[in-house]
């Protein structure tokens, strides 16, 4: 098996982006506070787009950040802070 140094670097970034997006997909879930959670779910996308990348699929890559981190993600975060009711407040 011919390990060379791009592969091991590979794998490391590979490792480092699944922990990263297992961690912001479980602060997407688990957040109180909408605005917090949406962007949490755009750094999440934002890791998807790397995964992209990655597979050596830079246009699939490119379309996940303009069309979901971009139009989705500002679409989220502008449809929570132009509500009226409050998000996350403290009086639990």
């Amino acid at each position: 098996m011919d390990t060379s140094i791009g592969t091991i670097i590979e794998l490391i970034v590979f490792a480092i982006l699944a922990l990263v997006s297992i961690v912001f997909s479980l602060f997407v879930v688990t957040a109180k506070d909408v605005v917090r959670a949406a962007i949490g779910l755009v750094v999440a996308m934002f890791v998807v787009a790397a995964f992209y990348i990655l597979l050596n699929a830079q246009f699939l890559g490119v379309v996940q950040i303009l069309v979901y981190v971009g139009a989705i993600g500002v679409l989220i975060l502008f449809a929570v802070m132009l509500t009226k009711k409050e998000f996350g407040s403290n009086d639990e």
